[in-house]
């Protein structure tokens, strides 16, 4: 059969699908488990014959959004909070984890940009982070401690003020992206080649090492955590820009609901980078190697799991629950 007709045949009823997901038509989870199995069936057959036709990917989504209204009716009697990041999210990430890759390359690109600007234009960095805190950290490095700056101020307070002006910065790179992207492109910009350049700067003068043990105790989570957040925007404005077979009001409040999921997600881990960097970051220069080594491995390891494995073995996992319960 050939595409065309394949969409006229069921076209009416991947409509009915439409309305059960945006709620105008009501379905008991029995309709809603009935139309899941001709869903994947329809799947199926078009990821044989049209494997890469905008049709996969249009039955694809929609299957996902009927599966967790199912799902949905058959948890209300477990802890909400708790599935939210056990579930939800993990299945959020996995359906948009292509956008994922997009956040990591740019991130990648972006960071080099900064390295190599900072390398070959010696006011790169002064024009980037300012003169005041580069002369301020070149005054830390005369003294033996290139770190120093996070060593000022009480813990909490630094814990408060950083967790604060993390959460800005991750709430622009979210929200900006109702400008077609083009808000969190520019946001994330900014962040990462000051990384690049800033990094280059301590590399520079002969203290990378020392600077590595002490931004990414708390850096491994913070900008991970940057890398999410601007994922979120980038699946924001791609629901206003390319809306598929939905009307552009109807993608964007889907791409809304899920992407702003999985901004929430990010908080324990921006709280968490900020209480590592108002309480840890500080005694860095006095840890040991492999102290320091320590955290930064399980910090990147605990966030990169939740974000890159476990989404895969969530989706595995619930669709083999899935198909055997219908």
């Amino acid at each position: 059969m050939r595409e065309i007709a394949f969409i006229k045949q069921n076209k009416e009823k991947w409509l009915e699908f439409e309305l059960a997901i945006f709620g105008k038509a009501k379905k008991n989870p029995d309709e809603l488990a009935n139309l899941y199995i001709q869903m994947m069936n329809d799947l199926s057959y078009a990821q044989t014959y049209y494997p890469k036709s905008k049709t996969v990917v249009y039955l694809n989504h929609l299957a996902s959004q009927i599966y967790q209204k199912i799902y949905k009716t058959k948890r209300t009697d477990k802890n909400q909070f708790v599935e939210f990041f056990r579930i939800d999210v993990p299945l959020l990430v996995y359906e948009y984890r292509r956008y994922l890759i997009y956040a990591f390359s740019l991130f990648f690109i972006t960071v080099a940009i900064g390295v190599l600007s900072a390398r070959f234009d010696q006011d790169f960095t002064r024009l980037i982070m300012g003169d005041q805190y580069v002369n301020m950290s070149l005054e830390n490095i005369k003294k033996g401690n290139p770190m120093a700056v996070y060593g000022s101020g009480s813990n909490w307070g630094s814990f408060i003020g950083i967790t604060y002006n993390n959460l800005s910065v991750g709430a622009k790179c979210y929200f900006y992206g109702i400008f077609a992207g083009i808000g969190t492109f520019y946001i994330f910009l900014q962040n990462c080649i000051m990384l690049g350049s800033f990094q280059y700067f301590f590399y520079e003068h002969g203290v990378f090492w020392k600077s590595v043990r002490g931004i990414w105790i708390h850096g491994a989570m913070e900008i991970f955590t940057i890398v999410i957040e601007a994922t979120t925007g980038f699946i924001l404005g791609a629901s206003i820009l390319f809306p598929k077979t939905f009307s552009r009001i109807n993608s964007f409040k889907i791409g809304f609901k899920n992407s702003f999921k999985i901004f929430l997600s990010t908080f324990p881990f921006t709280i968490s980078a900020g209480f590592l960097e108002g309480f840890i970051t500080r005694y860095s220069i006095d840890m040991p190697n492999w102290l320091s080594i320590f955290i930064i491995l399980i910090t990147l390891s605990i966030i990169s799991f939740y974000y890159l494995i476990y989404p895969f073995i969530v989706h595995r996992k619930m669709h083999s629950l899935t198909a055997a319960n219908l």
